[in-house]
């Protein structure tokens, strides 16, 4: 039997938050779309009191930026990103190109070519988050993309140092200070002055989602993220500190953030909930995970271990944190989630911030169907065939033109019987040519 001793928000008044947020960003975007860089710059000015001369940064506004951080603050971001090149580039080389004779005469093939132009979108507003230069520009440079534009809205008033240099050590092509919708909308739409993408990826706030969510179609984009989730699985060989601590961990990233506790044990999630107000009187971000907790947290029982998997699976949470006697069972049985970390050694701002893999992860429940950003997500899966006798187009024809008929669809028929007549000699038995 599952019991909730806490729940968060009822559904409806997410949804009714949803609307308003839906109406806000078509209302920009039409905008953007029909004014081009004076709009982005209205934008700018009246969301991020920003206005520069120019929104993308040259060479020299680059060196000052990186110039600005001390040696062990490059080394660490250096690091991070060897680890997380690492990983890509182990990712990449999974991925291979085939070419194989299926029939005597087909040859089939695929071949993985990298989306020609990328825009990254690296929050910055109210938390810089550095990491999300890494795992977008860096991940695109690795899958072999050309043009890769990366962007982060101002941070008190300037470009954020730490981001600017880690886009330029990810190996962006294009550094633009811009954010919010504004900034997602000229990459994907184009303006006077920032030429339009591809495919677009990476977090950001409400806004920012549910602008690429409006924008999808026009270009790709990575997946369709929401506020960050954190499902911490939890039984009696871990206490209700380090459980506060992750669920806090990721609360803190915004007032909309759930944070889960799913346990076998009621002492653990008791003590858990003391722990969290604990930690709340102390948390220095505490205004924003207090609301978060408050509006969104959750902490449920589940009298069995498969209980706790198949409640697992339905929430189908971004991060998994999972801390039981056998932590590996999960990874076995569980199908949907972002990510998965396991044991207490771990979690899950290991993976946010610099252990190699990606940080950007299906939300909303969408881990159901998607994975995360990964190198795949840049590269275009292209499928190929050749024919290279005409026994093998006449034998593939004459199966084609019986199909066709089928389907009630001529033209393609006629394709195959062609084919059949040039290289077979022959009419196909059912079939009355277009021509001779």
């Amino acid at each position: 039997m599952i019991r909730y001793l806490k729940r968060g928000r009822d559904a409806a008044a997410i949804a009714e938050a949803d609307a308003k947020v839906r109406a806000t960003v078509e209302g920009i975007l039409r905008d953007i779309e029909a004014r081009g860089d004076a709009a982005v710059r209205e934008y700018s000015r009246r969301f991020d009191n920003w206005d520069p001369a120019d929104f993308i940064l040259d060479a020299d506004a680059i060196a000052a930026a990186v110039n600005k951080l001390s040696p062990r603050e490059v080394e660490d971001i250096r690091f991070a990103q060897e680890q997380i090149r690492n990983f890509a580039r182990i990712q990449r080389a999974s991925l291979q190109d085939v070419e194989v004779e299926t029939l005597p005469g087909v040859v089939l093939g695929h071949k993985h070519i990298p989306v020609n132009a990328v825009g990254c979108y690296v929050p910055g507003g109210k938390y810089p988050l550095i990491a999300s230069a890494h795992m977008s520009v860096l991940t695109a440079k690795v899958a072999g993309v050309p043009r890769v534009v990366s962007t982060a809205p101002p941070f008190e008033g300037a470009p954020h140092p730490a981001i600017v240099a880690a886009m330029h050590f990810g190996g962006a092509d294009e550094i633009l200070v811009l954010g919010g919708v504004q900034a997602v909308a000229a990459m994907a739409i184009g303006t006077g002055s920032i030429r339009p993408v591809d495919m677009l990826v990476g977090p950001g706030n409400m806004f920012v989602a549910e602008a690429k969510r409006q924008l999808y179609g026009r270009v790709g984009i990575d997946l369709f993220a929401g506020p960050t989730e954190t499902l911490v699985i939890a039984d009696e060989t871990v206490d209700g500190e380090m459980c506060a601590v992750d669920l806090l961990g990721q609360a803190e990233h915004g007032p909309t953030s759930p944070a889960v506790l799913l346990t076998t044990s009621e002492k653990l999630a008791r003590d858990t909930l003391a722990e969290v107000e604990r930690q709340l009187a102390i948390l220095p971000t505490a205004a924003i995970a207090r609301q978060a907790w408050d509006n969104h947290g959750a902490v449920i029982v589940c009298d069995t271990v498969d209980e706790m998997i198949a409640q697992a699976d339905e929430i189908a949470s971004e991060h998994v944190q999972v801390m039981t006697a056998d932590p590996d069972l999960f990874l076995r049985r569980m199908t949907n989630y972002g990510a998965l970390f396991l044991g207490p050694r771990t979690n899950v701002s290991y993976g946010d911030k610099v252990i190699g893999t990606n940080h950007t992860l299906p939300t909303s429940r969408n881990a159901r169907y998607t994975g995360g950003l990964w190198v795949g997500k840049f590269l275009k899966t292209c499928t190929y065939q050749r024919v290279t006798t005409d026994a093998a187009s006449v034998r593939i024809g004459e199966v084609c033109s019986r199909l066709c008929h089928m389907e009630n669809f001529a033209g393609h028929g006629e394709q195959a019987n062609l084919r059949v007549r040039r290289y077979g000699g022959r009419e196909v038995a059912w079939y009355r040519p277009v021509s001779s």
